[in-house]
């Protein structure tokens, strides 16, 4: 079964999308970075989607899915990397990403959730 890779960083978890997503993969992705949430006692979460050039409303509820379920567990979420073309058409969908708190990329990112690289 195809999985896509979780990092983990520090107390960080960091997932970076780089096939096409396909609902059993999003799926598949959302439980194992819960799990992975909990085993690791991961305090946030970067998801970069640099490489996705299409969602869909599946795709992005999941993505608002999978960051209040990681809040539940206590883990802050940030999604880096958006394309111009995909934050387009979650809007055209009509979708908040509510509680999903973005950056343009990575670095960016772990200054949301109070980190840094040294």
């Amino acid at each position: 079964m195809e999985r896509i890779p979780i990092l983990r960083m520090g107390d960080l978890l960091l997932v970076t999308i780089q096939v096409d997503m396909h609902d059993r993969l999003a799926m598949t992705l959302q439980d194992d970075l819960t799990q992975r949430i909990v085993d690791d006692s991961a305090k946030g979460v970067l998801i970069d989607i640099s490489a996705l050039d299409l969602v869909d409303s599946f795709i992005g509820r999941m993505i608002s899915n999978t960051a209040a379920m990681a809040s539940i567990l206590d883990a802050r979420t940030v999604v880096v990397g958006m394309q111009p073309a995909v934050a387009i058409t979650l809007v055209e969908l009509g979708l908040d990403l509510v509680g999903v708190k973005t950056a343009l990329n990575v670095e960016r990112g772990m200054a949301l959730l109070g980190k840094s690289f040294r």
